[in-house]
């Protein structure tokens, strides 16, 4: 083979190798925690594998292309540095994936990622719902939820429950004041007995610290993107309403009294 062609494939290969190290990144980035809401600090850290005298760290934060953030962040003699953003101000708007990009001399790029949620994806809403009860007629249902928002509000006599079907944008939670003349869990007795919660149909606990005569206030977390939460007692809306009572009573007392007059012409 000719010297010519090996020494040419030689300096292709070493070329190439050289190319290829050089792209390589010289610098590491990491954030302290992957999720983050309004108003915490996060903690963005890496290192410079060689250091360039003064050379200082170039950051840049990012949320949907829009910039929220940069500096340039000193190198510690051992190529370590850091950097703290409180997630908070006019920039930091937008709920979702944020991403932080580093650079150090020419070429050298990292980025990582986390995920950011604001306050206002997470208030605290409280309203009163009407849910309609049938034959009824309709009973309010005070309640409180952060995380989300209510859509309905449904009775489901066969299974003696109130569903809640919620739009759970994120990791929330609800409190419901249920008015005891519509709903509710009893024992034989007549006290107080626990109800059963379902969240996509998986049973779920509940917290119960303020008990009414008239009510009882129930707190139910739930995840982002559950929907129905089905709050099951041993009544609820009873299917004969007071009207219907009212007519199976004057049907029963009207049978007794025909009886007996029966009774009397047959004596």
């Amino acid at each position: 083979m000719d010297s010519r062609i090996v020494y040419g494939i030689i300096s292709l290969l070493i070329f190439s190798t050289g190319t290829a190290f050089a792209q390589e990144s010289l610098i590491s980035v990491q954030t302290d925690d992957n999720l983050y809401d309004e108003g915490d600090t996060i903690v963005i850290s890496g290192i410079v594998l060689t250091k360039v005298g003064d050379t200082p760290v170039t950051l840049q934060l990012f949320s949907q292309g829009n910039l929220v953030d940069i500096a340039q962040i000193s190198v510690a003699k051992d190529g370590s540095y850091s950097h703290t953003v409180i997630a908070e101000g006019p920039l930091w708007k937008n709920a979702g994936v944020y991403t932080v990009r580093v650079s150090y001399g020419e070429g050298n790029i990292a980025e990582a990622e986390f995920d950011y949620s604001p306050k206002s994806k997470s208030f605290t809403t409280t309203e009163i719902f009407e849910v309609d009860a049938g034959n009824q007629g309709t009973f309010d249902v005070e309640y409180s939820i952060k995380g989300g928002s209510v859509i309905d509000m449904i009775v489901d006599s066969d299974i003696f429950a109130l569903i809640v079907q919620v739009d759970a944008t994120d990791k929330g939670t609800i409190t419901l004041d249920l008015p005891r003349e519509f709903i509710g869990a009893e024992k034989q007795d007549g006290k107080d007995d626990a109800f059963i919660i379902l969240i996509d149909g998986i049973e779920a606990p509940y917290q119960e610290s303020v008990v009414h005569a008239d009510s009882r206030i129930i707190t139910i977390n739930f995840e982002q993107d559950d929907s129905d939460i089905e709050v099951i007692g041993t009544y609820v809306v009873p299917e004969f309403g007071t009207i219907v009572l009212i007519i199976l009573t004057i049907g029963i007392l009207s049978t007794i009294l025909v009886s007996r007059n029966k009774l009397q012409i047959n004596y």
